[in-house]
Parts: structure tokens; C-alpha cells; sequence
């Protein structure tokens, strides 16, 4: 099996929470070729016979960041046929948006992690699990207590449910 971690990040809060879900696939699964990788690393050869993609982007103006973005834009149609797939971001929870319009914004346009599932999607990747936000406390974080622990929780159940598919 081989696995691809790509993020993207600003402050690291992102990168953080993709090498603590590399760290947990690794330890999980030591038979997984396993890479965490930033996008601007991301050459074909690395998406090619894929088992399963994690794509994870801060949120910034409501979105995934150009580099990801531009990566998912660049895929093939049904490139990622087969492939299965997750979505994860770090962002402000709305509950820590103090300014009214700011939570309105959010409730109204959201967050990167379900963009990156659509795009994974109309690409062929069969998602796994919903995409999931990971907490900072601030746009340059840090991340919120907790976080890295639950990135790793978030990486047993999606190698649960593989497992469980794998089985049907």
C-alpha cells in the first residue's frame, strides 16, 4: 500500500497535524509505504499508484491555499480513480470568531477541508470519511490543546474504515 500526505501550511499549524496523521499511518501500518509531503514538493510520480491521499490547507478567505488549489485544479479528471481519499484543514472554530460578520462569512462560505473533499471527488477519489478542521486559536495559531492527538484518533478510524471496506 502507499500513502501521500500533501499540506500546505503558514505557520505550521497544518504541517503539524500532517506529520502527526504520517506518524500515526506509519506506526499503525509499518507495511504502508508512507510520505508526508508540502505541496510545492508534489511531483507526478509521487501521485501515481496511490492507495490512499490526505489533503489538508489552512483555511484562508474561506479556502483551501493557491498552492493545494492549484495542485487539485491540475489532476487529471479521473485521476484519482481508485484512490482513496481524505480532507482535513486548520482553522478558526466559529465559536472563536468573536466578530458577527466574520461568523456569518464562515456559516456562509466555510472552510478549506470541504472544498478539498469535492475537488478529491470530481477527481475519482473515493472519500473515506468526512472532511475534518483541526482548531488554532488564532490565524497563526498556535493549535488548540488536543489537536495533534485528535489527528491521530482521525487517522485510526479512516485506516479502520479502509480495513472494513477492504473486507466487504
Amino acid at each position: 500500500m502507499k500513502a501521500l500526505i500533501v499540506y500546505d501550511t503558514f505557520f505550521s499549524n497544518t504541517e503539524q497535524i500532517a506529520r502527526a496523521i504520517g506518524n500515526t499511518l506509519s506506526t499503525l501500518t509499518p507495511q504502508v509505504n508512507v510520505q508526508t509531503r508540502r505541496v510545492q514538493e508534489i511531483v507526478p510520480e509521487h501521485l501515481r499508484d496511490l492507495d490512499l491521499l490526505v489533503v489538508g490547507s489552512p483555511t484562508r478567505a474561506f479556502k483551501p491555499t493557491a498552492p493545494i488549489t492549484n495542485l487539485l485544479k491540475a489532476m487529471p479528471r479521473q485521476g484519482l480513480r481508485g484512490v482513496k481519499a481524505v480532507a482535513f484543514d486548520t482553522r478558526i472554530p466559529l465559536e472563536g470568531i468573536n466578530s458577527v460578520i466574520g461568523r456569518f462569512f464562515i456559516r456562509r462560505f466555510g472552510y478549506a477541508a470541504e472544498k478539498i473533499a469535492r475537488a478529491l471527488q470530481k477527481h475519482g477519489a473515493e472519500l473515506v470519511v468526512p472532511a475534518a478542521g483541526f482548531a488554532v486559536r488564532a490565524s497563526e495559531g498556535p493549535l488548540q490543546e488536543g489537536e495533534l492527538q485528535r489527528a491521530a484518533h482521525w487517522l485510526e478510524v479512516i485506516i479502520q474504515k479502509i480495513a472494513a471496506g477492504d473486507r466487504e
